[in-house]
């Protein structure tokens, strides 16, 4: 069956509000603007590498919402499923964004509570998107936002698995949204509609109360809930501007797992969007060469890695661009300058 859309996904898009560098939140005058969302994050790097993605969000009838609107498409993302509150009382929410330097890490300040996404509903869908897609993405975030939209993102993922996509879930556990035993029994529920399940090992630890050793969680996660890839990313913070960074991709039909040599002292210019920039790779890895776990390896590790280096939310790589950083990351060759 012709799906249009190779990937869509759901989520909150906010303002994201910037201090310049050195520059301390409660200090200053200026901002830089730019969208923020996981889930945007997600379809626009499955987008520059060349998926057809779209996402479903709810944003306020004025001009912040077009604004967010514009960014949706200059990203290449359709915007076909945004939706707009008239309401009086539409919002869109703000985080603000202050730089570290070691000792001081970087901060983020939020200003989210009851906007428009809050108001999202089955019924501000087409009915025929949820036999649209591939695969249908979202996070624990979308979870936690509100009582009113986990019921609504609990029913859109089961109608999308019913359509034949499958499901994309990033537990992006956030302790300022609700508690780790909150998010074990919600996202449990959902967990047996999920193919491909990204979690951290220390979150599985800390919300899910997973022992043992790295590959005895994910194989547990796998057994428990009939699920075909599992991954879970690596970091390692030297600093606030140097980390380093790699992932370990479970395939549960060939029980074979996949890792490689880290991306080593990674300058970070910006690391927000860099776990998404990671399932944007993995996804196009596993959509693109058809469930193959080793290029999800691969085109998630060097996505993240590269988006440390830019600034935003938003991951600016191209299939052409993550091709070279692979290959130079796989050779004993490194040269000083791409020309």
């Amino acid at each position: 069956m012709y799906k249009p859309f190779d990937l869509i996904s759901l989520g909150e898009i906010m303002l994201r509000l910037t201090a310049p560098q050195n520059e301390r939140l409660v200090k200053g005058s200026a901002f830089m603007r730019q969208a923020g969302s996981a889930e945007l994050n997600v379809a626009a790097g499955a987008s520059l590498l060349g998926l057809k993605t779209a996402i479903i969000s709810k944003l306020p009838e004025n001009d912040m919402g077009n604004y967010i609107k514009n960014c949706v498409q200059s990203c290449g993302v359709s915007s076909d499923y945004l939706i707009f509150d008239p309401s009086a009382d539409a919002r869109l929410g703000v985080y603000y964004y202050e730089f570290g330097a070691s000792p001081r890490k970087p901060k983020v300040t939020y200003d989210r509570m009851n906007s428009s996404i809050n108001k999202l509903e089955i019924s501000d869908l087409p009915e025929d998107i949820f036999t649209s897609a591939r695969c249908f993405h979202t996070s624990g975030i979308s979870l936690a936002l509100s009582a009113d939209l986990r019921r609504t993102v609990i029913e859109i993922i089961r109608r999308f698995k019913e359509g034949g996509a499958l499901i994309s879930f990033d537990v992006n556990y956030r302790a300022n949204l609700w508690s780790g035993q909150e998010a074990k029994e919600t996202i449990e529920t959902i967990l047996p509609y999920v193919d491909y399940f990204f979690c951290s090992e220390d979150t599985a630890r800390l919300t899910f109360l997973k022992e043992g050793q790295a590959r005895d969680i994910m194989r547990n996660f796998a057994d428990e809930y009939h699920m075909s890839v599992v991954a879970s990313t690596r970091r390692i913070v030297h600093s606030p501007r140097l980390h380093t960074f790699d992932s370990l991709v479970y395939d549960v039909k060939n029980d074979q797992f996949y890792e490689e040599e880290p991306y080593r002292d990674i300058e970070i210019v910006d690391r927000l969007g860099s776990g998404d920039a990671y399932l944007a790779g993995a996804l196009y890895g596993l959509l693109s060469e058809d469930g193959c776990c080793r290029k999800a390896l691969e085109f998630g590790n060097a996505a993240s890695a590269v988006k440390n280096t830019t600034m935003g939310d938003l991951p600016l790589s191209d299939l052409k661009e993550l091709k070279t950083i692979i290959e130079c990351h796989h050779s004993d060759l490194h040269l000083e300058m791409d020309r």
